[in-house]
């Protein structure tokens, strides 16, 4: 993919992933191989995302139907450091469920039943469905930490870390 989403559901990890498009790009954006060879392939992805619901008002279209492939890392404590009181719980379910529609997608026909179950006008119907219809099949990450913790968190950007050494070794 040319280009992939960090995207954490917890306000204190909102610099995370611009932490690790600094560390990525800069590590793997390169046009020349280790032995200083130009390359004639796509290096390093373009790194970018916000949290959570932040990201869900202004990108998230793009990536349940758009044209390009945008591989997602969600990230998520289950325990906040931010209890307002339901708050939490709700962000949760935002990340579960957008993890699952980008994996199954929603039909025509899912569509259709919600606009019945809601006893909305069938006459709106037809305009309506292609923009509600998308195909899902989308790759993501799911990553839930107990809770945000410096040894939860250092494991976290040892991951990423090793995972941007991993696509190094493997670019050349």
């Amino acid at each position: 993919a040319e280009t992939e989403a960090i995207l954490p559901y917890d306000q204190h990890m909102h610099r995370f992933a611009a932490y690790f498009q600094q560390g990525n790009m800069e590590s793997n954006g390169k046009y020349v191989d280790r032995n200083g060879n130009a390359v004639d392939y796509q290096t390093g992805p373009i790194i970018w995302g916000e949290p959570g619901t932040n990201g869900q008002h202004a990108f998230y279209q793009l990536i349940h139907q758009g044209t390009k492939m945008v591989p997602c890392d969600f990230i998520a404590p289950a325990i906040t450091h931010n209890p307002l009181s339901d708050h939490h719980p709700k962000l949760l379910s935002n990340f579960f469920a957008q993890t699952e529609a980008l994996a199954f997608g929603k039909s025509r026909e899912v569509v259709e039943q919600e606009y019945r179950d809601q006893g909305k006008d069938p006459a709106t119907l037809e305009h309506v469905v292609p923009f509600k219809v998308f195909e899902g099949n989308r790759p993501t990450n799911s990553i839930l930490l107990r809770e945000i913790t410096p040894f939860s968190l250092g494991a976290l950007i040892a991951l990423y870390e090793h995972k941007i050494f991993t696509q190094g070794a493997i670019l050349n």
